[in-house]
């Protein structure tokens, strides 16, 4: 069964509508300046506790001092890590130290030297990009191969081209972001739709 995870959640709005739609994850993008759907920790507090308790909040991080996702996650704001910069194994084991919810280390790939990094890293779960996240642009698949571990496909997934990457690539989940928006802010109707169409896979 293939999960699905809704990111770049920033408005009121954003947690109204992933509550309706009912994906498995939702991501917020916690103090990374440069995304235009950053939100502070404080602002990534309000928001989660507006959320469906069955959508798993998930805070995404670049390189963040490893205290902060902790703190977050010790408070019950987060119960997933995502590392999206270049944080090393150093790092995640200084994690494992202060917490114990599940790590995301995020590769971007460009070669399949990069899908063998990540067969390497201990976080529990490794996600395929097509570069910093949130681009829209996807990378190609045929790269990624055979995985003998979880993994979670994003890059450029729309609802044009969503339900041919769960059949294709077979990933654990899939982590979509502009692929739900219009203009620049989250779609009600293309979240539901997204979400509809990964259910859809398991029937």
């Amino acid at each position: 069964m293939t999960r699905i995870k809704i990111c770049g959640l920033s408005r009121e709005e954003d947690i109204a509508n992933v509550n309706e739609a009912g994906p498995d994850y939702c991501g917020f993008i916690i103090q990374v300046p440069r995304s235009r759907r950053n939100v502070s920790p404080e602002r990534a507090a309000e928001l989660s506790i507006r959320l469906d308790g069955r959508i798993t909040p998930v805070g995404v991080f670049v390189n963040a001092p490893a205290e902060l996702p902790a703190r977050l996650a010790r408070e019950g704001i987060i119960r997933m890590i995502q590392l999206h910069g270049q944080e090393d194994e150093d790092y995640i084991q200084r994690l494992r130290c202060l917490t114990d919810v599940p790590v995301i280390q995020a590769f971007s790939v460009a070669s399949r030297e990069d899908v063998r990094r990540a067969k390497d890293s201990s976080a529990d779960y490794v996600l395929f990009d097509q570069g910093a996240g949130g681009t829209g642009k996807t990378f190609d698949w045929g790269l990624i191969g055979s995985m003998d571990r979880p993994f979670i496909l994003a890059g450029g997934l729309t609802l044009e081209n969503l339900t041919e990457a769960v059949k294709r690539v077979r990933p654990w989940c899939v982590d979509v972001s502009s692929g739900v928006e219009t203009e620049g802010y989250k779609d009600q109707e293309k979240i539901k739709a997204a979400v509809a169409a990964v259910r859809r896979m398991e029937e």
